[in-house]
């Protein structure tokens, strides 16, 4: 479950394209930030992806990965050209293939291949036809669905929309959100040849005329199961409103938001329904990385959590410049799972109450998002240029306030007793799920 948001250049305050996402995965899913560096490769290579291998590109561009460790793909991510990619899975009537390409597969092939959006919408369709989609998408239990993308470069942006072999585009005029549900209509700018009659063949629709590529092909049951239908109006209504004078921060608070008396019981109860996603109940995920990115003309800021639960995590500046601290090599994996584990061990100390004030927590959290975006705010107001020395100086204190925080909760709370609130179920999922992650130290998966 997830939700990813853009808004282009003519709906931002600074006329940047602002791109966002949730990850929302199983809980002790790890969620690692890896950068790739440009490659070149031998004629006939073949490339591995999770589940089968394709031919590789003859050159690769570097790419910035925000993804499930144990997935060769990504959640969402960006590459050298301020392409940015975000997928969703959705809930049609289609069947589920067979193993093939996974959609964070086609996300991560089209970020390391395109420079564009609509070079990654011709991308990953030609992915979808030539393999397919399918296989198992779950990290501690079974998980399969179709995808949707949200793709977005420095002036435009598509929604791709899938089911099974079917497809349908519309490119994104101001602002967009996407979620785990399908959600073009009857207008679209591009789709598959056979989708309406398709959908017609099997009666979902009578004509042309009567077709809707969500109302024909959604599962209707499993999609409102998902929340999707909820969080999508609060994303959408957040960014609609905010049209014209939309930032970075406009962004933080969508993948922050709960809903209804969510926002006073967090981590007390489950919710499906919010964006800033709480894990608890039989079916649903947990918000496992976030990530924002401004994708501007004199330059591509991107915002990571590198933790879950973006409502209690820090949203650190990372520039794709050579010396920062931030991100990991695909051969650092473990020490990316490490990176994540322990910010992981802070929420869970919150979630098990251990902590003596979450508000005194969240009021330092603050001041010192707060700094770093004054930081970045003068950076971007400097007509001197870009410094990079002042870059990583940024970068490196971010990290190390964030280090100093979550180091200093370990510690305040490693000695007090675990007590989670909330109903039985809650209570009785949490430490099912606490136990194994506190044992499974040293495991990606």
């Amino acid at each position: 479950m997830c939700d990813t948001i853009v808004a282009l250049g003519n709906s931002t305050k600074d006329g940047s394209v602002i791109f966002a996402k949730n990850s929302d995965r199983q809980p002790n899913e790890p969620h690692i930030i890896i950068r790739i560096p440009r490659k070149k490769y031998k004629a006939g290579e073949k490339l591995k992806c999770t589940y089968i291998e394709i031919d590789q590109a003859k050159e690769t561009y570097e790419v910035l990965l925000l993804k499930p460790s144990w997935i060769w793909g990504c959640e969402m991510g960006c590459n050298e050209y301020g392409l940015n990619i975000g997928n969703e899975a959705v809930f049609t009537k289609e069947k589920y293939g067979k193993e093939a390409l996974i959609g964070m597969d086609m996300v991560r092939i089209a970020l390391e291949r395109c420079a564009t959006s609509n070079e990654a919408l011709e991308m990953i369709i030609s992915l979808l036809e030539r393999y397919g989609q399918g296989g198992n998408c779950g990290y501690e239990k079974k998980f399969t669905y179709h995808n949707s993308f949200l793709i977005a470069d420095k002036e435009s942006a598509w929604v791709l929309e899938t089911a099974g072999k079917y497809w349908a585009a519309e490119k994104v005029a101001d602002v967009r959100s996407i979620s785990n549900c399908l959600t073009i209509g009857s207008k679209m700018d591009k789709s598959h040849p056979e989708l309406i009659k398709h959908a017609v063949d099997k009666g979902w629709c009578k004509n042309e005329k009567d077709f809707n590529f969500s109302g024909c092909y959604t599962d209707s049951l499993i999609t409102k199961l998902s929340g999707a239908l909820e969080r999508i109006k609060t994303t959408s209504s957040i960014i609609e409103n905010a049209k014209g004078n939309i930032t970075v921060g406009t962004m933080k608070n969508i993948l922050r938001a709960h809903h209804g008396s969510m926002e006073k019981s967090s981590f007390r109860r489950h919710s499906l329904k919010s964006v800033c996603m709480h894990g608890g109940f039989i079916y649903g995920d947990h918000t496992t990385g976030s990530y924002i990115a401004s994708i501007g003309k004199k330059i591509q800021t991107y915002w990571v959590t590198g933790s879950s639960t973006p409502c209690i995590s820090i949203f650190k500046p990372l520039w794709l410049i050579p010396g920062e601290n931030l991100t990991f090599s695909e051969e650092q994996q473990d020490k990316a799972v490490e990176f994540w584990r322990k910010r992981e061990i802070a929420h869970r100390y919150i979630l098990e109450n251990r902590l003596t004030s979450l508000e005194s927590f969240l009021s330092e959290r603050n001041e010192i998002e707060e700094e770093l975006e004054s930081l970045v705010d003068n950076l971007n107001k400097d007509d001197t240029g870009i410094d990079n020395n002042k870059l990583i100086e940024i970068m490196n204190y971010a990290l190390a306030k964030e280090e100093e925080l979550i180091t200093n909760i370990i510690k305040s709370c490693e000695n007090n007793s675990p007590k989670i609130k909330g109903n039985f179920y809650f209570k009785y999922y949490w430490k099912k799920v606490n136990k194994r992650f506190y044992l499974n130290k040293h495991n990606i998966r």
